[in-house]
């Protein structure tokens, strides 16, 4: 059924579901591809910034400034005209609540490469290649400068089919299976201090778009999750908590067969898998 729904909405879909802290069942299709993470990378990025904290490193109410270095366009301080100066948890929360690329990339160069490289040292298949400044960076190598806002606001394939940033053996990737891994870490406090997992947990479970994972879902079910979106990429990873207590992460890539940069269809079903995926954990558990 999962691969049907794919097929349905014209993707080439991803997706693995576990219930969290158990070792028993799961479900998925493909889950041990590799695939493009796109912001969904911000997620050890955002346990990387929560670590600091915690150990003290880091005064999450501390202010910094997002200069014109970080101006690159799109949502939060990344399409502000003027200076922004905020806290690093304000900083976190646009991060992850809204997928602002600036506040990223000013929290990423603060921790540093090394410090979200250990965020993900168990997970082999997992690759974190920068921030975003640098993966912008690879499209104006890859096409050129003058084509950068073209592949951004009116995508073609022959575009696309250059670009680094949506082949995953030359970007950010993972696998849908690893993805979950580190959810379920996050969730059991084994990803980093209890304090660091709590604050991405209670960040994660603020962000404000509804219509990819959390549109399969009943409104009862608790959803934290991040997204991830790239010209023909759309992604989700998060993790659901039904009214009885049981949580499930879930993690769902796409690969579109259309550039539009709306496309209901693809967004959808993202939830669709993933609730397919959770249906089947908790049949067989």
């Amino acid at each position: 059924m999962i691969a049907e729904a794919f097929a349905e909405a014209g993707v080439e879909g991803f997706v693995h579901a576990r219930e969290i802290g158990v070792d028993g069942p799961d479900a998925g299709h493909g889950a041990d591809e590799q695939v493009v993470l796109a912001s969904v990378f911000k997620i050890p990025v955002a346990v990387a910034y929560a670590a600091e904290v915690a150990a003290g490193r880091l005064d999450e109410t501390g202010r910094t400034r997002v200069t014109p270095r970080y101006r690159i366009g799109g949502i939060g301080t990344a399409g502000c005209r003027d200076d922004v100066e905020m806290s690093w948890r304000d900083l976190a929360l646009f991060m992850m609540s809204m997928s602002d690329n600036a506040a990223t990339d000013v929290i990423f160069h603060r921790v540093g490469q090394a410090a979200v490289d250990a965020v993900v040292a168990d997970l082999p298949r997992t690759r974190i290649l920068g921030c975003c400044e640098n993966l912008f960076d690879s499209v104006a190598a890859d096409v050129g400068t003058d084509e950068i806002e073209k592949v951004l606001a009116e995508p073609t394939w022959e575009l696309v089919d250059k670009l680094s940033i949506v082949d995953p053996e030359r970007t950010t990737s993972s696998t849908p299976r690893e993805i979950t891994t580190l959810l379920d870490a996050i969730w059991t406090d084994r990803a980093a201090a209890p304090e660091a997992c709590e604050r991405v947990r209670a960040i994660m479970a603020q962000q404000i778009w509804p219509h990819r994972l959390a549109s399969g879902f009943p409104a009862d079910v608790l959803v934290a999750a991040k997204t991830g979106t790239l010209p023909s990429v759309r992604n989700e990873a998060g993790v659901v908590t039904y009214p009885d207590g049981r949580s499930y992460a879930v993690a769902v890539f796409t690969r579109s067969q259309s550039l539009d940069l709306r496309n209901p269809g693809a967004d959808a079903v993202i939830g669709r898998a993933g609730r397919l995926a959770v249906d089947q954990v908790r049949r067989t558990s």
